[in-house]
């Protein structure tokens, strides 16, 4: 297994899936609620944090497949937040018998088409590019990613700095093709839940509405919480998670 992982605490397992331009320390507030309860493993994806840069498309699925093959799990949870929802989502269409519950915190959802406020701010931080810093500025400007100067602040800054850079050094931005899900919710039969932030975007609300769906999912609005979700309000984030996972049969 070429990605890093890191395992925490004992019992059913939960796989933790981070966000874009972020790493596995996005769960850094919340492991150690979920460990007290639960083995919990967290992945940094394919060109991500300690993991190596894509040679090659990515496969976010089958890198994540292989890895609960490589830990011998069968069946887990699911937990992911934004790109990691999205890759968590894709991940239960294509492997519905491993998964036990589905987490989707803010999640993306492959297939669907974001707004065009959303793409020019993704054309402004491109073109700034390689200056990082002020990339960073640049995003971190948007309402949604906005986060108060204290600790979610000084790690946010710290994973952007290190998977931006990381970035540049990436070999191909490809993805490996796949269908998209979301014409497909509906198939998903697994119980989930899904958590926003009451001042998440437009994008995210519209993306919470198609995960209606699905017929098993119950929804939480956080309020005073935008995209930056698990770093400025870990403590409702996991007891969300540990409350739902805890009423259920695995």
């Amino acid at each position: 297994m070429d990605l890093h992982y890191e395992i925490k605490g004992s019992g059913k397992p939960i796989i933790l899936l981070h966000s874009g331009a972020m790493d596995s320390r996005d769960w850094e507030f919340i492991t150690p609620h979920l460990s007290k309860s639960f083995k919990v493993i967290t992945l940094d994806v394919r060109g991500a944090g300690k993991s190596p840069v894509p040679n090659e498309p990515i496969d976010y699925v089958e890198d994540l497949r292989k890895l609960l093959d490589h830990l011998k799990i069968k069946k887990g949870a699911l937990v992911g937040h934004s790109l990691g929802g999205q890759i968590a989502t894709d991940f239960t269409l294509t492997y519905p018998k491993g998964v036990s519950q589905l987490v989707l915190v803010a999640p993306g959802l492959s297939g669907f088409k974001f707004s065009s406020e959303h793409a020019e701010l993704e054309s402004r931080v491109s073109k700034a590019a390689p200056d990082v810093e002020k990339m960073i500025n640049i995003t971190l400007n948007e309402p949604s990613w906005s986060v108060s100067f204290g600790k979610a602040y000084d790690l946010l800054r710290e994973m952007m700095i290190h998977n931006i850079q990381k970035t540049f050094d990436w070999k191909t931005f490809k993805t490996a093709s796949s269908n998209s899900a979301m014409e497909r919710l509906g198939k998903i039969k697994t119980k989930t839940l899904f958590i926003i932030g009451e001042n998440d975007s437009e994008d995210l609300f519209k993306i919470a509405q198609l995960y209606t769906e699905i017929p098993n999912i119950n929804f939480v609005r956080i309020p005073g919480a935008n995209h930056i979700i698990t770093l400025t309000h870990p403590k409702e984030v996991s007891d969300h998670i540990s409350h739902f996972l805890s009423l259920l049969e695995w």
